[in-house]
């Protein structure tokens, strides 16, 4: 593409260095029409001075979008995937991963509503986020342009950058000379930190990076107990508390970040083909996922629990590369939204220096029966039973050692 291939364009805006540069340069290429869109997350941070860096840039008011997206992206997203009990590698809980597709959603709906031909972001060409966002792009609107300046400009070194960054009077935050020693994203499931100093995997993080959580060693030396009531899969109060999807992720994200609950240090297997090692903060999410295992404990079917943690893996896979609006995604979520429908109950959950310990979980669909389980004398269940069980189950086993000795 080059300038008259496109009239207008959505980008996906922070209002940081690197989507300003992006900006400019997107004017200068293409001389297009530029709206901006900033998604709130939960992330944390005042959105409003995008909104005036936007403005200072030549962009209409009219063409500058700052979408309160925290309840969609709990409710839709985040709940839905904590539903499947997704771990990447067994570890990650995709705080990441579930915010890109809801990005891209959006973006997409702001490109029909005001006309836009393209839409831009600003991952670069080594990392997943270019595949989740382009993926989705192409699944919502298949003839969009995209344009994604990393894989396209000589800009290719952060004094480039900078260097561009002043030749066209884009403001520079002090700190940006020097700059942190390493890369954050953030929302309100977690936070995120990758490259510079946090590139060798035997370099244990800087203790004072971490934003949401205090370290186990400085969490309060008395546990603390919450409750988590659960309704159709999804987490609905804490402590008795009813509470909307963002505020009882919020609340727990309090809860847990104070207990030292949700640190993780991992090296993961990127999509597009190298390791990489990420450091996370995730508190609330640990603390929803534990308790989320727990209900299903007592409330689900061996067969169907099973079956969940055999997909599990496959669902997070999916998630991590991408493909969020994908069939056999959507196919996924139908099994596991059916087998969600008895999830009910309350969960205790003892939280102590980033540990997290069950103390109790109950439902009025509990699956658990006393009277079947107790050592003591029942009427329910003859253990001369469990002979011709396990005779049966046995029989493939001895008819082949009597056959090969």
């Amino acid at each position: 593409m080059s300038k008259g291939d496109v009239k207008k364009v959505v980008l996906a805006y922070s209002g940081g260095l690197d989507t300003s540069i992006i900006l400019r340069w997107l004017q200068d290429q293409y001389q297009c029409e530029v709206v901006t869109f900033t998604a709130d997350l939960g992330q944390g941070e005042e959105l409003e001075p995008a909104r005036a860096k936007a403005l200072t840039m030549g962009i209409k008011p009219e063409n500058i979008y700052i979408d309160d997206l925290r309840e969609e992206f709990v409710r839709d997203f985040v709940f839905p995937m904590f539903r499947a009990n997704a771990l990447y590698e067994g570890i990650y809980l995709l705080g990441t991963s579930i915010a890109r597709p809801l990005i891209s959603k959006r973006q997409i709906e702001i490109a029909n509503q005001v006309g836009a031909d393209a839409v831009c972001h600003g991952a670069t060409g080594k990392g997943n986020d270019q595949v989740r966002f382009e993926m989705g792009y192409y699944a919502l609107k298949p003839e969009i342009k995209v344009i994604a300046p990393w894989r396209l400009w000589d800009l290719t070194s952060r004094t480039k950058l900078l260097d561009y960054a002043e030749k066209h009077q884009i403001p520079i935050a002090k700190d940006k000379r020097g700059e942190a020693p390493y890369s954050m994203d953030a929302n309100m499931l977690h936070i995120s930190y990758e490259g510079k100093a946090l590139e060798d995997p035997w370099v244990e993080p800087d203790g004072d990076m971490y934003r949401m959580t205090v370290s186990p060693e400085q969490a309060p030396d008395k546990p603390e107990y919450v409750e988590i009531e659960f309704k159709k899969g999804d987490a609905v109060a804490v402590n008795g508390e009813a509470l909307s999807p963002a505020a009882l992720l919020t609340r727990l994200n309090e809860i847990g970040g104070r207990n030292g609950i949700g640190r993780i240090d991992l090296v993961e297997n990127r999509f597009v083909g190298m390791k990489s090692r990420g450091v996370y903060e995730t508190p609330g999410g640990t603390v929803l996922y534990w308790a989320h295992r727990a209900i299903e404990s007592i409330t689900l079917d061996r067969g169907a629990s099973h079956l969940k943690d055999d997909l599990a893996s496959r669902y997070a896979e999916l998630i991590y590369n991408g493909f969020w609006f994908s069939p056999e995604r959507e196919a996924l979520q139908a099994l596991v939204d059916a087998t969600q429908t008895h999830v009910e109950g309350t969960v205790r959950l003892k939280l102590y220096k980033g540990n997290i310990i069950t103390a109790g979980r109950k439902s009025p669909k509990s699956l658990y029966r006393l009277d079947f389980v107790t050592f003591e004398e029942d009427s329910v269940y003859d253990q001369r039973d469990a002979q011709g069980f396990i005779k049966l189950n046995a029989l493939r086993m001895r008819l082949a050692k009597m056959a090969r000795g």
